[in-house]
């Protein structure tokens, strides 16, 4: 059951071996754009990582919903859409989500 409690939405994306430096810089920088854009969003955090340990993900970004329905909204919003198929599709490998009550 989907409480209408604020939504945490954490995404860990693995870039393929052939990722450039510029595309993975246009996709942090796009993902640093999206509140602009999709006015749901009430906090995003994002970064690529620190490689302190080795098996994680590339890249991890967390963003922050009033509600589930602001976190629908998003999913649907144009920004998001034109981030995920034209900065993302091209150079991942890996995708994990989650959401939950924050």
């Amino acid at each position: 059951m989907v409480s209408q409690a604020k939504v945490r939405h954490v995404v860990l994306l693995t870039w393929k071996p052939t990722a450039t430096a510029a595309q993975k810089r246009a996709a942090e920088e796009a993902f640093h754009d999206l509140p602009r854009h999709v006015t749901q969003i009430s906090a995003l955090s994002c970064g690529s990582a620190l490689e302190f340990a080795e098996g994680g993900a590339d890249f991890a970004a967390v963003l922050d919903f009033a509600s589930a329905d602001d976190w629908r909204a998003y999913q649907e919003h144009p920004a998001h859409r034109a981030l995920v198929a034209e900065r993302l599709a091209p150079i991942l490998a890996g995708r994990s989500v989650i959401q939950f009550d924050a």
